[in-house]
């Protein structure tokens, strides 16, 4: 399993591959797998909601600010996520009587910011803040400095109020902040892939996908409107079609293969074909579903509907 070093100033490390067993390698590969599977088996009907580009970038845009480890965004993102999802919830629950027919639906960003407009950036900084205590290799923020750096993007906010933030999120999520993220899925995945085949470029390779998962994560409207579209082959899906491929939006499993093909060509094209078919056999994942994912992000990347791809 790569293991972080973390080195200063800055969010800057380096992983050393190779270091883990086979069996330990195993062992998480099937657990991330069984995680993932539950994950996709209890998808609430606005998940996902939460992770559109305006938060995204916000949330990086932080962690860059606050110079801290790329895994802690990712983390945050998943834990706003599942808060948010969790609030509307119980929101919805709290407001509708035992036996009574709710009302129309409002959208679930409608909700959340009707909610809590007035303290959504301290709720998503939060988020920030809690992801960064939860590695022993990156920097925690502090309160003093979380006061500080509110203050320098013009909010007043007492430590106080910081704790309260906190508080309600992980009681919000029941303390259960083990949530898988995307970037876990590609570190692991490329330690498997290097360890079945010695011969791949595993510092290169985990460069580009740093690039490329960021690239997804910012662009993953339009990306995943181009697979579903690839996928039931209709220009306009329709919503239930849309409501069935929310199992796809949410797979960290199919992201992790993607990202990493998609770096494998970036660094070397003549070999990307070797790389979908050790992931398929890897995670079960069929390479046609690969090379879906990898065609439209490459064309996304591009900006370009020319095939970069073909099975």
């Amino acid at each position: 399993m790569a293991k972080r070093f973390l080195c200063s100033p800055g969010p800057t490390h380096r992983l050393q591959f190779g270091s883990a067993s086979l069996d330990l390698l195993s062992e998480t590969l099937i657990s991330l797998n069984h995680r993932n599977k539950d994950e996709l088996d209890h998808l609430e009907p606005c998940s996902g909601n939460f992770k559109h580009t305006a938060l995204i970038e916000c949330i990086f845009q932080m962690t860059q600010e606050l110079r801290l480890d790329p895994l802690v965004g990712y983390c945050a993102i998943e834990i706003l996520e599942r808060f948010m999802v969790k609030h509307l919830k119980d929101t919805f629950t709290a407001n509708t009587p035992c036996g009574a027919v709710p009302g129309p639906p409002s959208t679930c960003q409608d909700l959340v910011f009707e909610k809590l407009k007035v303290k959504f950036t301290l709720t998503v900084f939060s988020c920030v803040q809690i992801a960064s205590k939860l590695w022993l290799h990156t920097d925690i923020v502090d309160n003093k400095q979380a006061v500080q750096f509110l203050h320098s993007m013009g909010h007043t906010v007492s430590k106080k109020a910081l704790i309260e933030s906190e508080l309600q999120i992980l009681k919000g999520l029941d303390f259960k902040l083990d949530v898988p993220n995307p970037l876990t899925y590609v570190e692991i995945l490329l330690e498997v892939l290097g360890h079945n085949e010695p011969s791949t470029p595993m510092e290169q390779l985990y460069g580009l996908c740093g690039h490329v998962l960021r690239f997804v994560s910012l662009q993953r409207t339009a990306i995943y409107d181009s697979l579903l579209k690839v996928t039931t082959q209709c220009f306009s899906p329709s919503p239930e079609q849309r409501e069935k491929f929310l199992t796809v939006t949410e797979d960290c499993m199919l992201l992790g293969v993607g990202v990493i093909t998609v770096a494998a060509v970036i660094w070397n094209s003549n070999q990307w074909e070797q790389v979908v078919e050790d992931l398929s056999l890897i995670t079960g994942i069929s390479q046609r579903s690969i090379w879906d994912f990898s065609q439209v992000t490459l064309e996304q990347l591009t900006k370009t509907s020319s095939p970069v791809l073909s099975p």
